[in-house]
This record gives C-alpha cells, structure tokens and sequence, in this order.
C-alpha cells in the first residue's frame, strides 16, 4: 500500500526544518558575520551581544576570495639564510671536539664567515689533517630520499684553516624542508587568528602563494605572517652603548627592545631556541604587567635547567627577532622547563607575541614577490551573476517541470526549492568556503535535481497503463525507479569526490556543492517528492491521475 509510517514523516521534515535552520543566517550576511566578530572578541562568550539572537545558529558560508575579495600574496623563502644557522649551531660541537684534541691541532679560532660555511683556524697547521678527520666524525646521513646515503656535511682544510659547508644533497634537503616548515608555520599563524579558509599553497621550488578572503589589505596580512618570531635564549657576556662594538666572531651586538641606546654583547650560539618551545600564553607578572609565560620541551627544559644551574648570578638574554627584549640574572635553579617573559607589553601586544611564538618560528625570512589587495567589486558583480543565474535556471525548470507534469510538476517544484535551502544549510554546517566556481555547481545542482523526479514520474506514467490503480503506479513507480536514481548519482558523486580529492582551489570549490547537491538532490527526489505526493493522495483520494 501507498503509506509512510508517522516516524518517518517526522524524520524527513525534521531533517528539512533543520537544514533551513542552518542556512537561515546567510539570509542575514553581514549581521550575523558582525556578531561572531563581536563573539570571537569575548572569547566566544556571547552573553550581552546584540545583532543575531543567540539560541539560532551563526554558522555562515564563508566567501572566497574571488566573491568577497582579500588579500593575496606570492612569498619567496630566503632558503639561503638557513644554511649560516645551521653552521652557527655546529661550531658548539666542533670547538668542543678540537678541544678535547688541542694537543694535536694546537689552538682553535673561529673565523668570521657570512656565506654559509664554517671556518676555524687551528694553531698547528700540521694538526689539520686530524682537525679534518674528526670533524667530519660529525656528519649525518642526509635525511632525504634523493640524498639518501650521502653526507649531510662536506669538511675541508687549507694551510691551517679547517673549513665545513653543507653537502649539495644536504642544501637541497633542507630547502625542500625549510619551504614545507615555512609553509605550516604561516597556516597555523593565520588559522590562530581566526581566518578561516585560506588558500596556502607551495609554488615552485621556493615560493608560497598565500590567499587570504577577508583580509582588508595585503600589510594586514603580512603583519600576520612576516614577523619571523625567532625566539633564543643566548648568554650575555657584556652590555655597552657602542652599536658598533667590535666583538670577536661567535659573538653579536644586538639591541635593546626597551631602553633606547642599549646594547648587548651575546654569544651567538644559543642556550635554549624557540623551536623547542610547546607552549606559549598570555599572562601577567607578579606587578601585574603584561606578559608571555612560556614552556619548553623536555629537551629544552634540560638545557635550560642545566644551564641556569651553572650560571647562577650571571645575566641571560631572551632574544625576540634580534631584540634583547628582556636580559634578566639567573637568580637561581630553574626547572622545570617554564618560565615568563617580562618587558613593556601592552596586552594586545603579548597576546600577538604568544601566537606567534606558539605557532613557531619561520626558519627563514620571507621576500614578497608580489601582493595585491582585492576588492569586494569584482566579488559582489560574481554574486549578482550568480544570483542571476541561479534564478533564471530555478525559473526555467520550475516552468518546465510545471507545464510537464501538472500537479506533481508543483511537488517537484517544492523539492527543488527546499534542495537549495539544504545546499546552502550543509554548506554552512560544515564551514565550505563558496567560491564562483561553486556558485556554477548550484547552477549545474538545480538543472540536475529534477532528474530523478522525471525518472519517477516517467515510470508512474508507464504504470498507469497497466490499469492497476493510481496508489499502486505511484509506489511501483518510486520503487522501480530507485535503482536507476541510484546509479546515475553514486557515479556522479564519485567524479565529484575525484575533482575534490586531485583538484585544488576553484576545482575543489566546485566539487564541494556538486557533492552536497547531489546528496540533498537524492534526498528531496526519495523523500520529500514521495511524502507530498502520499500526503495530498491521502487527503485527494483520486480515481485517476494526471502526470
């Protein structure tokens, strides 16, 4: 018998209220944008904020960058600079190594040296063949597939200066890695302040192509992601108002953050990096100031406590970006692995720096090839054409599907509204972004969704020649149909998933609705279509029908 059990009939207007509900704040854009900016301000709580009652969903369809304008920005990673960090963390080891074996290679001196090698002078020429031997001790295998079996490090000696450089392999692995480290860094800075959906992509060797929807201009968006944020902890050996201050090579001059024409003398090599940070929060100091409490990594925390169990009484530097942003004295063991970084914060401004350092440093400074700011003109004619489009397609078909078949012409109808509203509901549920490409797939979704709904009414329509009554042509119609209906979406829900999977940025951005409307097209043709139709047979009761 043509029936639907009253379990189901709550289910399927239960799931259609609430898809509706969900797609419900895109018909209010820019209120219910302005209370989750007013929400996410409070830290989530949104008690006493006006604009969007707080009990409906404020879930919206993010706008792409090509609806709603941003920022866009083509990065270069100066890959080079890596290389002179990794020779000054290695002279630690190779002067502690000559030293042990002084007696044979006499004296060592580290020799100045800004393209990317090490160089050290030893006092014994005839001791530089054994400084060669042991230093190259040193070397690791390159941890890359293409320099798989070759060293990570290529040592030298000339009269009696030792020199070590990178491998050619080893370069290639590091800039490879230093590009994808770079790469994550700058998506979890920009997903820490909030920007959701964001295009950041590798191009070429030594680029990042960063698209930002929202942002109001490209400086917005390099403050976010330009600031290196390389924190180190380095031992003071002195402090002087010269800038100029000649200083023997392993050490640096940098300058105070906060007491204009200080200086400090640092040695190069660091105690403790950032990179060995877990954590980093927002906090205050005992006299109420702003400031960032830290916390190391069980390595880091090592080296911390030990160093400042040796170093009771004298003064460390917290260096931020080649700042001395504080040079406290050890004034006593401190384990643990935590500690606080104190200086003339605002709270924005900790707040900024605790992200940054959380998010990690960018092991190499950037050079902006290209940045534009695109505005929402171009974005706002793409949503009036697409709004366009998507009316004069809805238009036709509810034309077409009226003229075609009368009164189930009108469910069908229905159905194809209520599939739109469930687009736009899904789409919002799961933070899409909707691009002008997904606009297209809306538009191929409404042409596509009346398919199964012919498919059925086809079928009823051959039914009812067989005489056997309209309650049975409309359920054997729906049943023998389901199959076909079946079919002909998976296959197109599989090339959907394709395009997602392998594509990227406005393909992607078409697979997602064309997947959704599928799901809901199916959806509203099985279900809704079906119950209208038993509903008004129900109440009609007719001895024929006309489809």
């Amino acid at each position: 018998m043509l029936q639907i059990e009253t379990w189901k009939r709550v289910l399927i207007w239960g799931l259609v209220a609430l898809g509706l509900l969900l797609a419900l704040p895109n018909g209010f854009y820019g209120r219910v944008e302005a209370y989750n900016d007013k929400v996410a301000a409070q830290a989530g709580d949104s008690t006493g904020v006006e604009g969007w009652p707080g009990f409906l969903p404020s879930g919206l369809v993010n706008l792409g960058l090509d609806l709603r304008g941003g920022a866009h920005l083509l990065a270069e990673v100066k890959v080079e600079e890596v290389y002179q960090t990794r020779m000054e963390g290695l002279w630690p080891e190779v002067r502690n190594l000559l030293r042990d074996h002084r007696g044979e290679v006499g004296t060592i001196r580290l020799q100045p040296s800004d393209d990317g090698t090490l160089a050290v002078r030893i006092g014994d020429p005839a001791g530089l063949d054994r400084a060669v031997e042991l230093v190259r001790g040193l070397a690791r295998p390159v941890t890359s597939l293409t320099g798989a079996g070759a060293s990570d490090i290529v040592v030298s000696g000339e009269g009696d200066l030792l020199t070590v450089q990178l491998s050619e392999a080893e370069r290639v692995a590091t800039d490879d890695r230093t590009v994808r480290q770079s790469l994550e860094i700058i998506r979890r800075r920009i997903d820490e302040v909030g920007t959701r959906e964001p295009t950041i992509q590798r191009q070429g060797a030594d680029r990042i192509l960063i698209q930002v929807p929202g942002i109001g201009s490209a400086d917005e968006l390099k403050a976010i992601i330009g600031t290196t944020a390389q924190l180190n902890f380095q031992p003071v050996v002195t402090s002087t108002s010269d800038p100029d201050s000649r200083v023997p090579a392993g050490q640096e001059v940098l300058p105070s953050a906060d007491q204009e024409g200080l200086y400090y003398v640092l040695e190069q090599a660091a105690v403790v990096s950032g990179e060995e940070l877990v954590d980093a929060q927002p906090s205050f100091d005992q006299n109420g100031n702003a400031a960032v409490s830290f916390r190391f990594n069980p390595s880091g925390a090592r080296k911390f406590g030990d160093y400042t169990a040796q170093n009771i009484g004298n003064p460390f530097a917290i260096v931020l970006d080649n700042e001395v942003i504080s040079a406290p004295v050890i004034q006593a063991h401190i384990s643990g692995g935590s500690g606080i970084i104190t200086g003339n914060f605002t709270v924005e401004e900790s707040t900024n720096l605790a992200v940054l350092l959380r998010a990690g440093a960018l092991p190499a400074g950037l050079d902006f090839l290209e940045e534009r700011t695109i505005g929402p003109e171009l974005g706002a004619d793409s949503i009036q054409a697409g709004k366009i489009a998507c009316i004069v397609a809805g238009i036709a078909v509810l034309v077409f599907m009226g003229a075609s078949y009368g009164l189930f012409g009108l469910f069908a109808n229905i159905a194809l509204i209520l599939n739109v509203g469930l687009i736009f509901g899904l789409l919002s549920l799961i933070g899409a972004t909707l691009t002008l490409p997904g606009i297209a797939g809306i538009v191929l979704t409404i042409g596509m969704a009346v398919d199964a709904n012919v498919l059925v009414f086809e079928r009823i329509r051959e039914e009812l020649k067989t005489a056997k009554g309209p309650a049975r042509a409309i359920e054997l119609g729906y049943d023998r149909a389901l199959s076909a209906i079946i079919d002909a979406n998976i296959t197109t829900f599989i090339v959907a998933v394709i395009l997602f999977v392998l594509g990227s940025g406005p393909v992607r951005g078409f697979a997602v609705t064309l997947g959704l409307g599928i799901i809901t097209s199916v959806f509203t043709a099985i279900y809704i279509t079906r119950l209208l139709v038993v509903m008004w047979f129900e109440r009609a009761r007719p001895k024929t029908l006309e489809v």
